[in-house]
């Protein structure tokens, strides 16, 4: 007699089939893919990790906002109040570590987000977020190289399920539905409905996207019974995404887990190999629901209700509460029609401040050239901004980073010859001279303006020129536009702090 609970092989190998095709074949999945693998392969060892890190997340403006958000709550809110309102120094404040897993867990909140299955993919979603602190927790008092790793793979440890209650919802609370009955595992009952475990779907679509073995491998699922102390790095890591998913369900589930059976059982399973007693146990969970409450409130997520554990495709609220974070708009209100926010000065002051605290926590002169071009682009509303400094080899000026719309075209052609010309760039250089050009239309300017910035940038009609000049080496300029004209100026605070910024950079590049 069959087994009616069983599906027929075939249907689940279709179903695994179609899931595959959809979760790697969509174009946003795969783009989803794309950015993970870029982030994740950002290495803090190296010399240009940190600088990546924030170049990336100063380019996604929806993304550099949360993560400010993150950096400005209770949780990591400076001593003496100071607003953090550079990405570069988010990260000397945060850590490395903790920013690129946050921008991991941001990237799956902003790709996933769905209206028509909202409850069960918010669900999985903050079971992701909790599962990457418990692994954040847990890898700093680790004695493994490298174990800050392990915050990834606890955040792709819920991948399968997430994926499932995105793409086929129906297939989701069929497992759900099994696991609730009470005569079958997670596993067991994905297994059946998919043709795949959740666990065997996230390492098959995490190697799809390129991701590192390690993270991948540290998805296979444990066997079960009390785990044994880890033999390597790779097996300690597998035993972090496992538990960091366990105590992520528990604690959205239990109004106070401390002491909870189910605590207890998780502690009894995985207390020696993580070497988790009753009080680290206990401190371990306060510490990973405060650090929570900011991540969420970074994100403008409200917490989901906590309730006894049941079937996750039933009983669900209908609607995901991410709030859309458009950081253009109140700005845009206080702006003048150039798209200079009014409040400039106070912006200025305040990446100042960024500045002057990066330099002197020893930060690398790329993350103050980053943090100025930063606060210079937000602060005076430029389209495009970008610093060009000199190339021996090329013996061209060549813009290093760019910020703004079609930056990487832009930045690409931004390039001139070192001899000098009496154009407007060598002028500026020639003389040290800061302009701020209102009308760019004007004749005398359009005279000025060489015929590579013509072409490049036919539509811009104000720009400022900082040249970066030392002694009476010419280094390059900052450069920044817009597609308006900007008859309001520059007043003389801030033109101060425009040259307090420049004069940062300047003290970072002396020898």
């Amino acid at each position: 007699m069959t087994d009616q609970s069983q599906a027929p092989e075939s249907a689940t190998r279709r179903v695994r089939a179609a899931l595959m095709h959809k979760v790697c074949g969509d174009q946003e999945m795969f783009a989803l893919g794309a950015s993970i693998a870029r982030v994740v392969e950002m290495a803090s060892s190296e010399d240009h990790g940190t600088h990546d890190l924030a170049y990336y997340v100063v380019s996604d403006p929806a993304l550099t906002q949360r993560i400010l958000r993150l950096s400005n709550t209770i949780q990591y809110r400076t001593v003496g109040g100071t607003p953090v309102t550079t990405i570069s120094r988010a990260i000397s404040l945060l850590g490395f570590d903790n920013v690129r897993t946050t921008a991991l867990a941001m990237l799956l909140v902003d790709a996933l987000d769905s209206s028509e299955h909202a409850g069960s993919v918010r669900l999985e979603l903050e079971a992701a977020l909790c599962a990457s602190l418990v692994g954040r927790e847990l890898a700093r008092h680790s004695a493994f190289q490298g174990a800050e790793e392990a915050a990834i793979c606890a955040l792709f440890k819920n991948l399968g399920p997430l994926l499932v209650a995105s793409h086929e919802h129906e297939r989701y609370r069929e497992i759900g539905a099994l696991v609730a009955a009470g005569k079958h595992t997670v596993g067991q009952a994905s297994q059946m409905i998919l043709g795949a475990s959740y666990d065997t779907l996230a390492q098959a679509v995490l190697t799809e996207w390129k991701l590192p073995d390690p993270i991948v491998r540290a998805q296979a699922s444990l066997g079960p019974g009390p785990v044994r102390v880890a033999a390597s790095r790779g097996e300690w890591m597998r035993q972090v995404a496992a538990f960091s998913l366990d105590l992520a369900r528990l604690l959205a589930c239990t109004h106070e887990p401390s002491g909870s059976p189910e605590a207890l059982a998780l502690q009894a399973r995985y207390g020696e190999a993580l070497e988790l007693d009753r009080i680290r146990m206990d401190a371990l969970m306060a510490a990973v629901q405060d650090s929570m409450r900011g991540l969420l409130e970074s994100m403008e997520m409200q917490p989901a209700p906590k309730s006894a554990p049941q079937d996750p495709g039933r009983g669900l609220p209908n609607v995901l509460l991410l709030a859309t974070l458009d950081a253009g708009e109140d700005e845009q209100e206080g702006s003048y029609p150039s798209g200079k926010p009014k409040n400039a000065r106070d912006l200025l002051l305040a990446g100042v401040q960024d500045v002057t605290q990066l330099r002197a926590s020893g930060s690398k002169v790329n993350d103050v050239v980053l943090a100025v071009l930063e606060t210079l682009h937000g602060a005076l509303g430029f389209r495009f901004a970008t610093v060009c400094l000199k190339d021996a080899r090329s013996g061209k000026y060549r813009a290093r980073l760019a910020l703004g719309a079609d930056s990487a075209r832009l930045q690409a052609g931004f390039a001139f010859p070192v001899l000098p010309t009496r154009d407007l760039f060598h002028l500026a250089m020639e003389n040290n001279a800061d302009l701020m050009i209102s009308d760019a239309t004007s004749s005398k300017i359009r005279d000025l303006l060489p015929e590579w910035h013509r072409d490049l940038l036919p539509d811009a009609r104000s720009f400022i020129v900082l040249p970066l000049v030392v002694g009476k080496v010419q280094l390059g300029l900052f450069y920044g536009d817009r597609t308006t004209d900007a008859p309001e100026g520059v007043p003389p605070d801030e033109t101060a702090l425009i040259k307090a910024l420049k004069g940062q950079v300047l003290a970072a590049l002396a020898p």
